[in-house]
């Protein structure tokens, strides 16, 4: 073992400490990383708080690509250690219980005060990592993917398709077009959820926008879903479509925009194929 390599030990009680703070936030409780990073670094074989906190970052790491909720402001990292991934495995169990809950859980409506305050610049493409479809690095059998769970989560999507009409006519009438704002339209209800987007609003010139809302619980970099139909139609109104990005919708959401070609923005992993019977 290399000199800065850590320990089954240290490893073993750092993946400990990082559920037991992921099970926290998961339940809506309140904790502080930089007492538990002190606490921690009194197990450990003379770890200064930064390597610590990579460490945390590495574990939000192998959750990613589990498919599995990580701590919001642990930015997941790559330089994974084999025997943190085995780890990080073998401590996960209790905890499915309590995630498969949270993913699942009824969303309901949220206000936020600023609502313009909501929106936040994008990912840079060389930092990006959300994918438009999940991404298929190194996924064990039988493992849940609790991203696409809540993907599924009709009572999420539904308020946060509410949250951003709310912002659409908040951003419309702080431009000074009231009358613009009146025709926001979410189309999801009112055509279907054939119609391509979710919800339809515009420019202050008044030219269209279609707005596709994809929402999660969980931090900026937390894949998304897109159906091929949702791509397709994407590329073919490039010129008006944008996909929003809401991520920790919990408590404190927040907000980025893809506009147009969403192939342009995101990385693209197919995991579902249509199997045909009969000939070739």
């Amino acid at each position: 073992m290399a000199a800065n390599d850590w320990s089954n030990r240290e490893v073993e009680a750092i993946v400990r400490d990082y559920l037991d703070m992921l099970a926290s936030e998961l339940r809506g409780e309140s904790f502080n990383k930089a007492e538990h990073n002190r606490e921690l670094r009194q197990q450990l074989n003379d770890r200064s708080p930064g390597s610590v906190e990579f460490k945390h970052q590495n574990i939000s790491w192998v959750l990613f690509e589990l498919g599995h909720p990580y701590i919001r402001g642990y930015k997941p990292r790559r330089n994974i250690q084999d025997l943190l991934r085995s780890e990080v495995r073998r401590q996960l169990g209790p905890l499915s219980d309590l995630v498969s809950a949270d993913v699942t859980a009824s969303q309901e409506p949220i206000v936020v005060p600023n609502i313009l305050g909501i929106l936040v610049d994008s990912p840079q493409p060389a930092n990006v990592r959300t994918s438009a479809r999940r991404v298929r690095a190194w996924k064990p059998p039988g493992t849940i993917n609790y991203f696409e769970q809540e993907a599924r989560n009709r009572s999420l999507g539904e308020a946060g398709e509410g949250l951003v009409m709310t912002y659409e006519r908040a951003r419309l009438h702080h431009a000074g077009e009231a009358r613009l704002a009146e025709k926001v339209d979410q189309v999801s209800k009112t055509i279907g959820d054939h119609a391509g987007y979710d919800i339809r609003s515009f420019e202050v010139s008044g030219r269209e926008r279609l707005i596709e809302v994809k929402t999660t619980r969980y931090g900026r970099e937390t894949p998304f879903f897109m159906s091929a139909g949702e791509l397709r139609f994407s590329k073919e109104h490039a010129a008006v479509y944008q996909v929003y990005r809401l991520f920790q919708f919990r408590r404190q959401p927040k907000l980025f925009t893809l506009p147009g070609d969403v192939e342009r923005h995101v990385r693209l992993e197919a995991i579902n194929y249509r199997a045909h019977l009969g000939g070739r």
